[in-house]
This record gives C-alpha cells, sequence and structure tokens, in this order.
C-alpha cells in the first residue's frame, strides 16, 4: 500500500516495498532525502496487514474508535449465513439422537404402548407408529426453520435499536492497539 493512504494510515509515515514483504518507515528529515529509520519484516505468515510497523522508541500504537452506525443489511445477511449453519448442526443432533435412542429401543417401547392405547381391546387395529424418522426430522426442520427466521429478525432489529441508542447516546468506544 503506497501513496497518500499509506501515509494517513500510519501518521505521516510511507510505506515502500510492500511486495518484498519488508517495509521501510520514512521520517521527515531536514536534511537532503529521506532518511531509512528501521526496516521491519511482517514475518512468513502469510498476508498480514502492517501492524508490525512500529515507530521508533515508543510504545505500541492506539487507536481509540467509535462504532456510530452497525448496518442491519449486513447483520441480516450475516445472521442469515449463521443461522443456516446453526440449522445443519441443530438436524445433526437431532439425527445422532434419533439414532442412540432408537438403538436403545426406545421408539419401539414408546409406539408399542401407543398402540396399545389406541387400538384398545382389538389386537387386529395395526395404528400408525407415533414416533417414525420422517415424523422426527420433518418436526426438527420446522422448529429449525422458525428459529432462522426468528435469530434473522431479532438480530436486524438489534442492529437497527443500536443505531437509534448509538445516535441518542453515543456509541460504543474501542481501543485498539499493536501487539508488542
Amino acid at each position: 500500500m503506497n501513496g497518500p493512504a499509506a501515509q494517513g494510515m500510519f501518521d505521516g509515515a510511507t510505506v515502500a516495498n510492500a511486495d518484498q514483504r519488508t517495509d521501510y518507515l520514512e521520517q521527515p528529515n531536514t536534511e537532503k532525502g529521506p532518511r531509512k529509520v528501521e526496516a521491519v519484516s511482517l514475518g512468513t505468515k502469510g498476508r498480514s496487514a502492517p501492524s508490525a510497523l512500529r515507530r521508533p522508541g515508543r510504545g505500541p500504537r492506539r487507536a481509540s474508535l467509535m462504532v456510530k452506525r452497525i448496518d442491519p443489511w449486513s447483520v441480516l445477511k450475516l445472521s442469515l449465513v449463521l443461522g443456516v449453519a446453526m440449522f445443519l448442526v441443530w438436524m445433526a443432533a437431532v439425527g445422532l439422537l434419533y439414532i442412540v435412542l432408537d438403538g436403545m429401543g426406545v421408539w419401539d417401547k414408546l409406539n408399542g404402548t401407543y398402540t396399545s392405547l389406541v387400538s384398545g381391546e382389538s389386537a387386529d387395529a395395526v395404528a400408525e407408529p407415533l414416533i417414525s424418522a420422517g415424523r422426527v426430522f420433518g418436526v426438527a426442520a420446522i422448529i429449525g426453520m422458525v428459529n432462522i427466521v426468528l435469530l434473522s429478525a431479532l438480530a436486524t432489529v438489534s442492529a437497527f435499536i443500536y443505531n437509534v441508542s448509538a445516535d441518542l447516546a453515543g456509541g460504543l468506544e474501542i481501543t485498539l492497539s499493536e501487539r508488542e
């Protein structure tokens, strides 16, 4: 990142040779030309932000920021994605629980008790089982879809409420600092 954007980002310092993974900080100098102060390597952890750049002789920089507004559309999109992910986890948990209880014979006992209560004395009347895999997964899917809708609506309404309250009382103040 070179140019005016880098200058504003690093309090007047310029970044050069960013593609070579070594950045040079230049400080204003009264002599002719810029003086190179310190070379900082960004490491080999992949492309990371130039947060490793530090001013010589000082501690880590800190920035106090205020969250004034949260975009409700981005909150809705994120909550829908998280809701679908939670739906898949929910369905996997229901499936695992169904298989475990089926292996223990719980569903056979419940269906046998239900059949004996419904049919009464006549043994030739065959009643449909109360609990089957289709019914369990159908009810679980309906509950999961309702949860997706409710989670998304609640998150979006919460973003609107935050925006209104941030306009009245300010926003969340966050302090960011570099690692030492």
